[in-house]
């Protein structure tokens, strides 16, 4: 797996699309899919990534916001604790930038 499916293009608007790599930029493409993706595309997901690169997406990476990635770690079974977005520090940090 190295070139995305053409219906995965609405969800890469802000790079150029034909170039991106599935397996080298692997964790952009899932934090992106976890983000927005629709059934289809989380499908695909799922086919063409393990938990465990979920996981690591979700355990190193703040691009998931924390709606998305408890909903997330609900649906795949993952200890929030480890959840590197829902944990005190970055919440206390992003409600300082967004107070709603």
């Amino acid at each position: 797996m190295k070139k995305l499916p053409a219906f995965l293009k609405k969800y890469f608007w802000d790079v150029e699309f034909k170039n991106i790599d599935a397996k080298i930029y692997s964790q952009y493409v899932l934090a992106k899919l976890l983000e927005y993706g629709d059934q289809k595309a989380i499908g695909w997901l799922k086919r063409n990534f393990t938990k465990n690169q979920i996981e690591d997406v979700l355990f190193r990476y703040r691009s998931v916001s924390p709606q998305s990635a408890n909903f997330w770690a609900v649906i795949f079974n993952i200890d929030k604790r480890k959840v590197l977005c829902l944990q005190k520090p970055y919440l206390e940090t992003r409600k300082k930038h967004w107070q709603y």
